[in-house]
């Protein structure tokens, strides 16, 4: 079922006009974010994901250099030397008629040495683990960039909510302003009392405190949105999307669950350690097989450069370890304790995994019904405030009525302000739950 975009926004009154600000000595730069720029910046230039990155990078060059293992080797040599021996210190006596030394003697090679594994299985097992290496380090990289994404989302949907707060606050505000300005007025008429004038001017001070408290909390919300961002610290950051309700498909919990299993980077994280580590220990079960490589050097050697002649060996081995004090037997012992905790991990992360979308799934369906809850408790909350005023206008009634409907008005507010962010962050739980934070808001 593809999603409705069912829009419903917060409808506030009028914000009264503001002073024109003086112009900045120096330009301060400004980066307008929607959400999904916010995400993909995040993506590219965290250094969290950038390490990621670099692991990843690290465990490429890994299977490089176990591949280099099978690989033919080899190497330059060029060597000039001179060599004189003592004949009694090797033999332990002089022999009579010998002299006690021989040489020296100048020995001039250069030429190639080479090796190559012809048959070692342990090798190409190893090959196979720094494989299987690399796609958990990838896995690795992906649960990474699926976290910041969350990251980047819920706070920048605190500062969404940081935004509204402080535009209701100002709202309020302007309201306290206009009830404190009729009561006075009323008061000026002998309609109303002193009091009326009194408690119009609380609220209307209250009101101020809660609007300078919402910007405080609007800015740090953008502080620790920048952090994430790892931009400059100068750097103004404007939000251009705003708190909205989004109709979403219908989850069951069977499905997401499935889901999760499938997409989880967690849970493909274990898949790649497990073949990684049943390569280790086919590899060091394997370490019990005769071995077959190819060794050989060609060089030209002589009494100087000007005498050599070609010398060569070449020769194939093959070597069968027969007593390795129990070393092979413990490495593949290890790899299957390993292999042991692994299925340990693996149950608890799909317990876990079970849970946590089963969870999203309820706080996302109860979070739609508080959208609809709140927007109706928003409706007759500003219904019961334009009565009280008329009442007291009217001289009907005192202005107890007006300020209990203010702050009924203003719980409407954060009901309805709080209903939108609990709604899209369950959003965002229920995509981080079933691994398809990327998919949702970075493509």
């Amino acid at each position: 079922m593809v999603a409705a975009a069912l829009l419903l926004t917060v409808r506030l009154p009028a914000q009264a006009a503001k002073p024109a600000a003086a112009a900045p000595a120096k330009s301060v730069p400004t980066l307008q974010l929607t959400l999904r720029a916010a995400v993909e910046l995040a993506l590219h230039q965290n250094p969290e994901v950038q390490i990621g990155a670099i692991d990843l990078a690290e465990s490429e060059q890994d299977r490089k250099m176990a591949r280099s293992n099978l690989l033919p080797q080899g190497s330059l040599e060029v060597n000039d030397s001179a060599v004189r021996g003592n004949i009694e210190a090797n033999f332990g006596k002089p022999f009579p008629g010998i002299a006690q030394h021989i040489g020296p003697f100048q020995v001039f090679n250069a030429g190639g040495i080479f090796s190559m594994p012809i048959f070692n299985l342990s090798l190409w097992r190893n090959l196979k683990a720094a494989d299987h290496a690399v796609t958990e380090a990838s896995d690795s990289e992906m649960g990474v960039r699926e976290q910041m994404t969350l990251l980047v989302v819920s706070q920048y949907l605190a500062s969404l909510r940081a935004m509204a707060n402080v535009h209701a606050a100002r709202s309020r505000v302007h309201l306290a302003q206009t009830l404190y300005d009729q009561a006075r007025d009323l008061q000026k008429h002998g309609v109303s009392t002193g009091l009326d004038t009194l408690r119009a001017n609380v609220e209307l001070q209250n009101e101020q405190q809660n609007l300078i408290q919402a910007e405080t909390q609007q800015k740090t919300a953008i502080y620790g949105l920048a952090r994430l961002l790892n931009v400059n610290p100068r750097t103004q950051i404007e939000l251009t999307d705003r708190l909205s309700f989004y109709q979403t498909p219908p989850f069951t919990a069977q499905q997401s669950v499935a889901m999760a299993l499938t997409n989880r980077p967690e849970m493909k994280q274990l898949n790649a350690r497990e073949l990684q580590l049943e390569a280790e220990r086919l590899s060091a079960r394997d370490q019990k097989l005769p071995t077959l490589s190819f060794d050989g050097q060609y060089l030209q050697e002589g009494i100087s450069a000007a005498t050599v002649i070609p010398t060569y060996i070449y020769e194939a081995r093959i070597e069968w370890p027969l007593f390795t004090g129990g070393r092979i037997q413990a490495g593949e012992a290890k790899a299957n304790l390993q292999l042991a905790k692994l299925a340990q991990q693996r149950q608890d992360l799909a317990n876990q995994i079970a849970l946590e979308v089963k969870t999203a799934v309820a706080d996302l369906e109860a979070a739609r019904h508080e959208v609809r809850v709140a927007n109706l408790g928003v409706a007759l909350a500003q219904e019961e405030v334009s009565q009280a005023r008329d009442r007291f206008q009217a001289g009907v009634a005192d202005n107890i009525e007006v300020v209990s409907a203010q702050d009924a008005l203003a719980r409407a507010y954060d009901n309805q302000i709080g209903a939108l962010y609990g709604y899209n962050e369950a959003r965002a739980e229920l995509a981080r739950a079933t691994g398809q934070m990327q998919d949702v808001y970075a493509k």
